[in-house]
């Protein structure tokens, strides 16, 4: 595409997570084959490879030129973000999908020389897809424009955590935990988004690969939420980060913990 209507291109992602939600629901009532990644908490179903495939289908088609990561390796193999490049992850939450067959997600971030342009996270359960970018002026929860969230400062609201990361007290977790109003855990990188989004909590701190914060930074970002590594610094976006999603004051909170816990 040479001059891109942006508009036209979040309706036609869209209509592809939509069919893409059709074929998943499908498969949820058979028997899924479940492998081990990494350890017996890192899953990946052949329900997570085969729509990586029909996705990555959908966007070639829509985007002939463009580059693709994505999480199962049916991508392109990037070595930069130059041009156009599209991060896909078929199954966000893949454990929730397995065990609880909810709170999972589809998610597609679509950057620009490594600018975030539009960003899409299907909350595939409660069939809501949050879409916009700063491209299009916004952000919306299917037909709805989202209002940015209130600027919380730490002590106000709850924040979404990765549980090995409190449980270990990585980067003074439990101290940010303490401070905060309280812990959430969703178990879905997608679903933490959602909830910052529509307000409910502050923040989000985990481990996170590319393909697990691509579509909610564009997202987030332009509902005025920051994103940034725990000490403040931006995202490599193809490389895994320790990731810290949070209002402008409670990220200005949370650096001012790590700052104090490292001079003490």
């Amino acid at each position: 595409m040479t001059e891109t209507n942006w508009q036209q291109l979040q309706t036609d992602v869209v209509a592809l997570l939509k069919e893409a939600r059709r074929q998943v629901l499908a498969k949820m009532h058979q028997t899924l084959t479940v492998d081990e990644k990494t350890s017996r908490k890192d899953l990946v179903t052949n329900v997570d490879k085969g729509n990586e495939q029909f996705l990555i289908g959908g966007i070639r088609q829509l985007d002939p030129q463009a580059q693709i990561l994505g999480e199962e390796g049916f991508g392109d193999q990037l070595t930069s973000m130059a041009g156009r490049v599209w991060i896909v992850d078929p199954i966000d939450g893949t454990m929730n999908f397995v065990k609880q067959r909810d709170n999972f997600a589809m998610m597609i971030g679509i950057y620009q020389d490594g600018v975030g342009q539009l960003g899409f996270i299907y909350d595939v359960m409660n069939d809501v897809v949050y879409a916009g970018g700063p491209v299009v002026g916004g952000v919306w929860a299917n037909d709805q424009p989202l209002p940015a969230p209130a600027n919380l400062a730490l002590a106000d609201g709850l924040i979404g955590m990765s549980a090995p990361l409190v449980i270990h007290d990585v980067a003074h977790t439990q101290a940010i935990v303490h401070a905060s109003a309280g812990m959430r855990i969703y178990g879905s990188a997608g679903i933490e988004m959602i909830s910052i989004m529509r307000g409910k909590t502050l923040g989000y701190i985990s481990h996170l690969k590319p393909w697990d914060f691509a579509a909610g930074q564009v997202l987030l970002n332009t509902l005025g939420i920051r994103t940034s590594t725990i000490d403040g610094q931006p995202l490599n976006m193809l490389s895994s980060n320790l990731v810290l999603v949070a209002t402008e004051q409670a990220q200005r909170d949370i650096l001012q913990i790590e700052e104090d816990d490292v001079s003490l």
